[in-house]
């Protein structure tokens, strides 16, 4: 079949799919779009190679169709000009982030923070920026609904990491035919015109979810937001970027011990506590954990002593989301306790070892965090060499006798590796307020700078048979 006569088909099923749903049949269609009956019964059978825009206008309007479907039917009537069929219906309705699967556990802080910066008249450019792994496309995805639903304004998310193109299925979705657009013109970022055409004065929300800024992206957002005055853009990275009049916001793991705040409501009028409830308590990596735990293994009882080892569980892990989830996957095999003590002992080998849970699999974290060590540095790689083999925390200070530097250099090494997110920061002690902060190298990024990438040869054998010992 050629390009043409596929086109003609593809129109045909769309056109007939939209009259169905419409519960009309198509001399009811002809009457009401004043389209002969011998015409759309023409296109239904793909016997019309290009049909006119008149014509699809009037069987829209007539079928009272909405902005998505609308796109859809004149998508399938000419694929290739996919900017010039979705400029007149771009909408809230074709352009909105994706419904997320799972809960959001742990970040009210931070979306409350990121949705009140999206939400202003001041900032326009806001980057999340934490580890792989860590939530920050969940974060944005949270953060990028309220928007849309609050204010009734388009969000473009686009996926740049290349996952979320489909260009098989650009006719049939209006919203990934859109996506799948616009991506090429803001990742070669040459051809920022037909973007800052295409949104003019609209109120959006553009998400670059995955965008590392270069040299050559870096002036055209700035262009952007220049041009479309109601345009605002977020974006996730791995990596901080100080872009002109941006904001950064880091993101940390889940904590994994009790957060600071008024303890929990007791007396008469207090629920009665659940199991486990005094220990999962303003800690949301072991309540995310828990969740995982309890849909895998619903025959386990959360008692005290299962949720105090999910929790020394989630410590070992830096109560990074992606680990906590490859981790629970061996729970099909081994223990809680059995995971205890592989965590502890090697936590990436335990994490990248896990079965893949999505199609294809994912890169392994170790390889990603490895990945976002390399692109340090030098002064902050030796910074992260130094201070992994101290097993309490340290301060600034620590780290400017450790590597013979001033204070003030050691300083902004260490703030610069807080963005990174490959170091913790303690909250204070009670009453310690005007003490130094104290910080530590996650555990994760520890295993991985002390002992090095193990091969799956060799290293996940071992560690699985200790952990079935």
């Amino acid at each position: 079949m050629t390009n043409r006569q596929a086109r003609s088909a593809e129109f045909g099923a769309v056109l007939r799919g939209a009259r169905e749903k419409a519960g009309l049949t198509q001399e009811q269609l002809a009457g009401l779009s004043t389209v002969s009956i011998r015409a759309i019964r023409d296109l239904e059978r793909g016997r019309v190679v290009r049909p006119r825009k008149d014509t699809v206008r009037l069987l829209a309007d007539a079928m009272r169709l909405g902005d998505t479907g609308r796109a859809a039917l004149e998508l399938a009537a000419d694929s290739a000009s996919v900017g010039k069929a979705l400029h007149d219906v771009y909408s809230p309705e074709l352009a909105c982030p994706p419904m997320p699967v799972h809960t959001l556990f742990g970040r009210e802080l931070e979306l409350r923070a990121l949705a009140d910066l999206l939400g202003g008249e001041r900032e326009r450019l806001v980057t999340v920026v934490g580890l792989p792994g860590v939530g920050k496309s969940r974060l944005a995805q949270e953060a990028a609904l309220q928007v849309h639903r609050r204010g009734d304004i388009p969000v473009l998310w686009l996926p740049m990491d290349g996952a979320g193109r489909t260009p098989e299925q650009a006719v049939h979705r209006p919203r990934t035919a859109l996506a799948n657009w616009v991506r090429p013109l803001v990742s070669e970022g040459g051809r920022y015109d037909e973007l800052a055409s295409f949104i003019a004065d609209r109120p959006t929300l553009l998400v670059l979810d995955g965008h590392e800024v270069t040299p050559a992206t870096s002036p055209a957002l700035t262009y952007l937001l220049h041009s479309c005055r109601r345009l605002r853009i977020l974006l996730t990275s791995r990596r901080p970027h100080h872009l002109s009049g941006g904001r950064l916001l880091p993101l940390a793991p889940l904590p994994a011990v009790p957060a600071p705040g008024p303890p929990p409501i007791s007396g008469p009028a207090a629920m009665p506590p659940l199991p486990g409830d005094s220990l999962s308590a303003r800690r949301p990596a072991v309540e995310l954990m828990l969740s995982y735990v309890s849909h895998l293994r619903p025959d386990l009882l959360l008692t005290d002593s299962v949720i105090a080892v999910v929790a020394e569980i989630c410590e070992a892990l830096d109560g990074i989301p992606q680990a906590l989830e490859a981790a629970t996957s061996w729970l099909l095999l081994y223990s809680l306790e059995q995971l205890r003590e592989m965590a502890r002992e090697s936590p990436l080998a335990l994490v990248d070892g896990a079965p893949p849970l999505t199609l294809g699999g994912a890169t392994p974290l170790g390889e990603l965090l490895a990945a976002v060590r390399a692109g340090l540095p030098d002064r902050q790689a030796d910074l992260l060499a130094a201070m992994a083999p101290p097993a309490s925390s340290w301060t600034v200070d620590d780290v400017a006798g450790a590597l013979g530097v001033p204070a003030a250099r050691a300083a902004q090494d260490v703030h610069a590796l807080l963005l990174h997110g490959l170091i913790r920061q303690f909250p204070a002690e009670p009453g310690g307020a005007g003490g130094p902060g104290r910080f530590a190298v996650l555990r994760l990024v520890r295993d991985l700078v002390l002992v090095g990438r193990r091969s799956d040869e060799d290293e996940a054998p071992r560690l699985l048979a200790t952990g079935a010992a």
